[in-house]
């Protein structure tokens, strides 16, 4: 039935199988027409030819996302072939070896050659289907997991916190100070406790921490313990194998141990449920991680860093956060200044946020007017620098080549009166509206995504995905 999930490749949640091509490279005919008319059947589309050749010409037009190797052809061996495409290719194409009784030995050199399955012949079909199901998915996850490394990779170079600021300057003179700790990758650094109000960049101070260490050629996970589902928090975190509950239909990394040796940033820690603020203590004292359903212990060697915008001294008075976890994460502290407090530093932030949004949609960066700076420097922002930096790119949007006003950094707040964007529609292109809409929909929830989306007609993925796309935090 057309959106099942039978239709949908596993491990992607949205490719459907008809985009999936496979090429079959097989001299047996009829044994490739059957494989081809089941692969089809299952929805998937398959291309069949005969020569290592034709397998050649199909790869230079379109790189297949699965490969069908048998090992012995009229024009060559497909171990030859396989060691061509992972000269050329990498790892990128997933291969599985098809092989006869006698060819173990062709099908061990191909596992060398990071072929990612084989298959003996003769060959049953539903075994076939099963292992292409499996190994689609390992290749699913492993783009997502490469794709992740380089965008949280290209997201801690060059970083840094903007503002002159005293407490800026501290934060940055700690940071440096911390990394320095971290001479070697194989050093585990003692954990970091980042404190400040909502909005004030702690998660630019953790992605600077971990730029400034040893460790930041490796993976930097950004874990938002309020945002991950409350019945699936632990699964998230630590992982869970196959058969665990239910809905655990295969085994699954968990966001700290997907870290490897890099770094873990727990934001808004003390959301943790009290149970799992107890199994992370454990993590952080034996530096061990069992997966949900797992008899197995694995060694963890990553860094972690956590950070709250709420009263810890009183959270541990309350019970809601266990003291020996506070003691264990505050070895070091790093504290956030609000932005009222930073002065000079708003102008700063202000000036930077405007060349930043008039560079994102080519316009002319506009002049900050003496009024706005007044105003701006005036400004209570409790929102801080975030809510400067979406108050920046609204007027930037507004101000079509006139000085901003101090009309135009006025924040919006809820029961303010009408909202100002439709009638600032007129002659924004279609992403500069959507944007607008987004960052005019979060100033009126104070930042709630949840309550955003419902006003705006979309579900929550929809909103965070529209936010990933505009780049707004």
């Amino acid at each position: 039935m057309a959106g099942s999930g039978a239709d949908l490749v596993p491990g992607s949640a949205a490719a459907p199988r008809s985009t999936v091509r496979i090429l079959m490279v097989e001299d047996e005919t009829l044994f490739a027409k059957a494989v081809g008319k089941r692969l089809e059947r299952s929805g998937y589309s398959c291309r069949h030819v005969t020569t290592l050749a034709g397998a050649r010409t199909e790869c230079r037009e379109a790189m297949p996302d699965l490969l069908l190797l048998d090992m012995r052809l009229p024009d060559g061996s497909g171990l030859d072939f396989l060691a061509e495409l992972r000269k050329e290719r990498g790892l990128e194409t997933p291969v599985i070896v098809l092989t006869a009784y006698g060819e173990l030995e062709d099908a061990v050199a191909a596992m060398k050659l990071a072929a990612s399955d084989y298959l003996k012949k003769p060959i049953d079909l539903d075994e076939l289907l099963l292992n292409v199901e499996k190994v689609l998915a390992g290749a699913s996850v492993s783009r997502q997991l490469q794709y992740s490394r380089v965008r949280e990779r290209s997201a801690v170079e060059g970083v840094d916190l903007l503002g002159e600021h005293t407490g800026i300057r501290e934060v940055r003179e700690q940071a440096h100070r911390i990394g320095t700790l971290l001479v070697r990758p194989d050093v585990i650094p003692p954990t970091v406790l980042i404190l400040g109000e909502t909005g004030t960049g702690k998660d630019l101070a953790a992605r600077l921490l971990h730029a400034s260490s040893a460790r930041r050629a490796r993976p930097f996970v950004h874990v938002d313990c309020a945002a991950l589902p409350k019945d699936l928090i632990e699964a998230e975190l630590f992982g869970h194998e196959k058969g665990a509950f239910t809905s655990a239909v295969s085994e699954r990394t968990g966001l700290i141990e997907a870290a490897e040796d890099g770094t873990v940033f727990l934001d808004e820690i003390v959301e943790l449920p009290a149970e799992l603020q107890t199994k992370l203590l454990a993590v952080l004292e034996r530096r061990m991680l069992r997966r949900v359903g797992s008899s197995r212990e694995r060694v963890i060697s990553a860094w972690f860093i956590a950070a709250t915008n709420r009263d810890v001294q009183a959270m541990v008075s309350d019970g809601q956060l266990r003291a020996d976890l506070y003691y264990r994460l505050n070895v070091l502290t790093l504290r956030m200044p609000p932005l009222r407090e930073r002065g000079e530093d708003i102008l700063r932030l202000a000036e930077h946020f405007a060349a930043q949004t008039a560079r994102r949609y080519s316009l002319a960066c506009p002049e900050i007017g003496a009024g706005a700076r007044q105003a701006l420097v005036a400004g209570r922002w409790p929102g801080n620098v975030r809510e400067l930096k979406h108050v920046i790119e609204r007027a930037v949007l507004l101000a079509q080549g006139r000085a901003i006003a101090a009309a135009d950094v006025a924040p919006v707040r809820p029961g303010a009166g009408a909202d100002p964007v439709p009638a600032a529609l007129d002659g924004l292109t279609l992403d500069a509206a959507e944007r607008l809409l987004l960052e005019s929909a979060l100033a009126r929830t104070e930042h709630n995504v949840s309550e955003a989306a419902r006003q705006l007609g979309v579900t929550r993925m929809a909103m965070r995905y529209r936010m990933n796309k505009h780049g707004i935090a």
